[in-house]
């Protein structure tokens, strides 16, 4: 994902327009990232600034949300079931990553420093996702 600042400048607000307008040109379908390049005249990596800058823009504004789906691509307000399921696999994969962040450094840290300060912070903090993980796994 682009950096902050190239998701705020005019560049990215003029491509996040364009990709916009593309977008809702081909609603209630979606376009796979190759199809939006394409059909917006913008190179991969204005697409991919757009992107992120509509993101960004789209709750300020009001606008429809942006998901992305394998089967679909990119698409512009989708209908509740499809925005839930695309919630959920974020957040899936969100939490996975720190499950992976907990088991792979936080925990072996843990073992070779149990007296420090920062390890007993981060530990339960890392340890309140575990549990949000889990809640989200057994709904």
């Amino acid at each position: 994902m682009p950096r902050a600042s190239r998701r705020r400048g005019d560049a990215a607000r003029r491509h996040a327009d364009t990709v916009r307008f593309v977008l809702f040109e081909t609603r209630p379908a979606g376009l796979l990232f190759p199809q939006l390049v394409r059909t917006s005249d913008l190179s991969p990596s204005q697409v991919r600034s757009g992107l992120a800058a509509l993101k960004d823009q789209a709750t300020e504004k009001g606008w429809p949300p942006l998901i992305w789906t394998r089967a679909n691509g990119d698409q512009l307000g989708a209908e509740r079931p499809a925005l839930e399921a695309y919630e959920r696999a974020v957040i899936r994969e969100k939490l996975t990553e720190f499950r992976r962040l907990i088991t792979g450094t936080v925990a072996p840290h843990a073992a070779a420093h149990p007296g420090d300060k920062w390890v007993k912070h981060i530990t339960a903090q890392l340890n309140s996702i575990g549990s949000t993980r889990d809640l989200i796994n057994s709904s």
